[in-house]
């Protein structure tokens, strides 16, 4: 492939995973391979079901075990957690790895160094994992500054008004 982009939709505001799903279906129509590998958010989420009618083409993996999102659980479940959580990590250079897909989102990796699942190192490395792909998504609420460097696009979501 010729360059890759790593781009980061971070912030307080809602729609950073939309954002990267959008990005990542607009590349699609091209015949592109997506891979969406989401963290955090537990298995029993159904945010993005209708993805399931793009298969093969777009692929959606969680690794949660447990029906609620990671910060809902107790400290015993997190600890149950956090190996299948690492082990969608893995799974994510993988993909890298492999070239398998042509896009690829992490859905709230940056969640993952929030929490202290992984190391800001592991994510660097991860980052900068060679690998055959066009696209990467990276999301999540904050945005370490040590990461700057290794990402192409940052956009910063915002949240001004939230009635609901």
């Amino acid at each position: 492939m010729d360059k890759r982009i790593v781009q980061a939709f971070y912030g307080l505001g809602k729609g950073k995973t939309s954002a990267a799903v959008g990005q990542a279906l607009r590349e699609a129509g091209d015949g592109q391979h997506i891979t969406m590998i989401q963290f955090l958010k537990g298995k029993a989420t159904d945010e993005f079901k209708i993805l399931e009618r793009l298969e093969p083409d777009v692929q959606v993996f969680r690794f949660d075990q447990l029906e609620a999102s990671y910060c809902d659980l107790s400290l015993q479940e997190r600890e149950k957690e956090k190996q299948n959580i690492l082990n969608g990590f893995h799974f994510a250079k993988k993909v890298i790895e492999t070239g398998e897909s042509d896009i690829i989102i992490m859905d709230e990796l940056l969640g993952l160094l929030d929490l202290d699942i992984v190391d800001k190192k592991d994510v660097i490395e991860l980052l900068e994992y060679p690998g055959d792909y066009r696209k990467l998504f990276i999301t999540g609420n904050t945005l370490e500054e040590a990461l700057v460097p290794y990402i192409d696009i940052i956009c910063e979501l915002t949240l001004t008004k939230d009635k609901a």
